[in-house]
């Protein structure tokens, strides 16, 4: 047996001991695998905080078990998430896999999660296809389709008959893409030109000069959150701001802990998300404020929301197994828990393992010096729509 053959049959044997639960353990790992460096740092320090904020307000034991959260650095790269998921489940005994801030390590995780039986709590990672990759994954954060097809209704509703699209060229990017065009063009819209940007490159100032040669009613937008910065200003520095073009986009273009280094030029941008700092809601306003005490004083983003929310499915699952640890059975608890997250109400689909949750049509907006996503429509209840039977 070659050496590469001999560590591979341990890992599989590793994985497989490690799908037998142990119930004597009196201590839950939860191994959250996030960006910590790299070019995606923000994602996974509003990942780590919502899930600490979590246990900060909720305590470290549930179901007569204490939660450790081990938290790793994935650096942002498929092939690190992927080792540490494994290391964490045969080294560390961890009874759930969570974070994933970027869909490359979200999928390359998937097999690692069916091999040992251990939940997959995707907590950022946005494209369609991840949740039809392991029984055991659940996402609590969102699918790029679902918020996307409410701005394309909204577009042809609302005076708006050509688009152009530019979207970085990645797996939820082209989700954007496709699902903005097939649901804007049903409903009597075109879409000029579909244009894509390398995910390694912030020159967006080439397709942004071809938007401004084609003269649409409006350029749709999508970049990864942290992006939306540089997009914004290669769009003033083509004059597009001043052009009558408007500016519609994924809400990861405006996202919260970034819309205020956009200026002047992101007012009156409109976007569809699931989550906004500006929500009106009881649930949120406390969430906002206990966030910022932890952090000095930074904004949340969904991305914040959504840990939050990840460890809360983790402990009613655990509630409801009366502390067992075992896959089957959690990912079977999980199925159609319903709470109200500082976002809104949102339920776990139990056929998909998706989010349910409303959509929120919002307009950039300067209220108490500061700029915010102000929400304005609401399309409640929302299922993912790439997986609508």
């Amino acid at each position: 047996m070659t050496v590469r053959r001999a560590v591979a049959a341990a890992l599989i044997a590793g994985l497989a001991a490690a799908a037998t639960p142990s119930f004597a353990q009196s201590t839950v790992k939860v191994g959250l695998l996030v960006p910590m460096t790299g070019p995606f740092t923000s994602t996974g320090k509003q990942l780590v905080a919502g899930a600490r904020l979590y246990m900060h307000l909720n305590g470290d034991t549930v179901a007569g078990k204490k939660i450790e959260l081990l938290i790793k650095d994935d650096t942002g790269n498929a092939e690190t998430t992927k080792r540490l998921a494994q290391e964490m489940v045969v080294n560390d005994k961890v009874a759930f896999l969570t974070g994933f801030g970027l869909t490359p390590g979200a999928l390359a995780t998937a097999p690692v999660a069916t091999e040992s039986k251990t939940p997959q709590i995707v907590m950022m990672a946005a494209t369609s296809v991840i949740t039809e990759k392991s029984p055991y994954i659940v996402r609590v954060s969102f699918s790029s389709p679902q918020t996307t097809v409410p701005l394309a209704t909204w577009a042809a509703e609302n005076g708006i008959k050509r688009v152009v699209t530019v979207v970085s060229d990645y797996g939820p990017g082209i989700d954007v893409e496709t699902a903005f065009k097939q649901r804007f063009e049903a409903a009597g819209g075109k879409v000029l030109e579909s244009l894509r940007v390398p995910l390694s490159s912030n020159d967006f100032a080439p397709s942004l000069q071809r938007v401004a040669e084609a003269k649409p009613d409006a350029l749709l937008a999508f970049v990864p959150a942290g992006v939306g910065p540089a997009f914004v200003r290669q769009y003033v520095e083509r004059g597009l701001d001043k052009s009558g073009i408007k500016f519609i986009a994924e809400g990861s273009v405006t996202e919260d802990n970034v819309v205020n280094e956009m200026g002047d030029a992101a007012l009156g941008v409109i976007t569809s998300h699931h989550y906004s700092t500006a929500h009106n809601s009881p649930e949120n306003k406390a969430f906002v404020t206990e966030f910022k005490k932890m952090t000095s004083g930074l904004r949340p983003n969904l991305m914040a929301v959504q840990a939050y929310d990840g460890m809360h499915l983790i402990y009613e699952a655990l509630k409801k197994t009366n502390g067992g640890t075992d896959g089957d059975a959690l990912v079977a608890a999980m199925k159609g828990i319903s709470f109200v997250s500082p976002r809104g109400p949102i339920t776990i689909d139990p056929q998909t393992r998706e989010t349910i949750q409303n959509i929120y049509i919002r307009k950039v907006e300067r209220q108490n010096g500061e700029l915010y996503n102000v929400e304005f429509a609401t399309i409640p209840n929302f299922k993912d729509p790439s997986k609508a039977k």
